[in-house]
Parts: structure tokens; C-alpha cells; sequence
């Protein structure tokens, strides 16, 4: 496998956190879904789309490892994290089942400065999701990439503490962190009380889900300028983003409102 030389690879941890994170606040985009279902708006035209949010001012776009290859020599853009984890919608029970596809050093080879792995609570196989997890931030540890840990509380088995007003939320972005990840994946909360206890459990940024591509996407700013007040570090979202008509607008928009530019 070819191995990639440049921006992208070298530095330190603390350095591509930076570039990744600015300022430990960042717009992410995940363009991942294809791998899941298809087809999906926006990913018929990805390099048009990913030009866009390139443009737009993203400060990462996560991938599966094959658009990664792609896009990364496409673009030489170094704003790429691959996403290693995988199922599809035709798993039937085991469709929210990730299973581990790709290493740290693999992702790095194909020009992915982070990697990012999903761990689904409550699922019937949890536990092998969050062996993977442990894993991959292992191999990125050695290797000085970030990892980005999506985890949602969304298995038949969640179990929620009756005075748990996230309904789990909390606990996802702990367990991230307690794994090694530098940033969380984790659903809106609904409002800013809930969503602040989500941020006070982690000492690492927690960047919130988009949600729906038919939300009304103004609307998804003011949702987003609460979680920035209560102490959230910014989005990872995806289909309202990369499956609108101006992609580039979206990513500004989100831009302003998380780094204020």
C-alpha cells in the first residue's frame, strides 16, 4: 500500500489536534453513510461535494478508508479522518453491529490524518464494538492520530439510571474518553440543562450529531448555538451538510457559529 508523505503526516499528536480541532472547537463532516445504505443524496456527486466543503472551510471530513484513498490524492487536502467501522442496512438484527475494517496504520497509509470508530450502546454485540474501539486507540496512540469515538445510546439492551436526564448520552461520551478517544460523537440531548452534563463529564471535546437530512437546517444552527453554550466543541454532521444544495453555505454557516468566523 502506498504510503502517504506530507502536511497530513507529519507532527506531533498535539499538532493534528490543532489542525483538526482548532482551538479544541471543530465542524466535522461525516460522508461515511454510503457504506451503510445507498443511495443517498449528495454522495452521487462526492468530489463536487467534497470540493464544496472543502471550500466551505471544514475543518475534517470523515471517511470510509476506500473514499479516503481517493479523495486524499485527489485533493491533497489533509483534513481527512477515516471512519473504521462497518455494517449495512441488509445486517437485519446485526444491521447496528460495527465490525472493525480498517487499522490506524492502514488509514494512515491511504492519507488520513485521524480515525474514528463507533461503538452502538445497548447492542447485542457491544462488547465487541468497544474491543475494537480499544483497538483502534491503541494503534493510533502509536502512531500519534487522533481518534474520533461516535457512540450513541441506541441498543434494545440500554439500560438509562432513573436520574439520567441525557437517557444515556453522558455515559457515551465517557466512555470515549475512559477509552482513549480525543473527541465524542454523541445525539443532541434536546436541550441545553441535559446537554451540559453531557460536556461536564468529559475533559475532551463533544461534538453533536446533525440528525435528519429534512430538518430545517436553520433551526439546526439555533440547536447548535445551544450546545456551544453549554460547553459543546462543535458538529460532526453529515447528511444536512453534504446533501444540500450549497454545501458550502452549510459548512460557513457552521463556522461562524462554532469558531465565530
Amino acid at each position: 500500500m502506498r504510503e502517504v508523505v506530507g502536511p497530513s503526516m507529519s507532527g506531533s499528536l498535539g499538532e493534528h489536534l490543532q489542525r483538526l480541532l482548532p482551538n479544541g472547537r471543530g465542524v466535522w463532516i461525516p460522508m461515511d453513510h454510503g457504506l451503510s445504505g445507498y443511495p443517498e443524496d449528495g454522495l452521487d456527486r462526492m468530489d463536487a461535494v467534497i470540493d464544496s466543503i472543502i471550500a466551505g472551510g471544514a475543518d475534517a471530513i470523515v471517511c470510509q478508508k476506500g473514499v479516503v484513498s481517493h479523495q486524499s490524492t485527489r485533493t491533497g487536502w489533509d483534513g481527512f479522518v477515516c471512519h473504521v467501522s462497518a455494517s449495512t442496512a441488509h445486517g437485519g438484527e446485526n444491521s447496528q453491529s460495527k465490525v472493525k475494517i480498517a487499522s490506524a496504520s492502514e488509514a494512515r497509509s491511504r492519507g488520513a490524518i485521524g480515525v474514528s470508530g463507533q461503538i452502538n450502546l445497548g447492542d447485542e454485540n457491544e462488547p465487541e464494538m468497544i474491543l475494537d474501539m480499544g483497538e483502534l486507540t491503541t494503534e493510533a496512540e502509536e502512531l500519534g492520530m487522533p481518534v474520533l469515538g461516535m457512540v450513541y445510546p441506541r441498543g434494545p439492551n440500554l439500560v438509562t439510571l432513573p436520574n439520567d436526564i441525557t437517557s444515556g448520552v453522558a455515559h457515551a461520551a465517557r466512555i470515549a474518553y475512559e477509552m482513549g478517544c480525543h473527541a465524542v460523537k454523541v445525539p443532541w440531548t434536546g436541550n441545553a440543562e441535559s446537554f451540559r452534563k453531557v460536556c461536564s463529564a468529559v475533559p475532551i471535546p463533544v461534538l453533536i450529531a446533525g440528525g435528519p437530512k429534512e430538518a430545517n437546517f436553520t433551526e439546526t444552527l439555533e440547536i447548535v448555538r445551544y450546545a456551544m453554550s453549554a460547553g459543546g466543541a462543535g458538529v460532526c454532521m453529515g447528511r444536512q451538510v453534504f446533501g444540500a444544495k450549497d454545501p458550502a453555505a452549510c459548512v460557513r454557516a457552521l463556522c461562524e457559529v462554532i469558531h465565530g468566523a
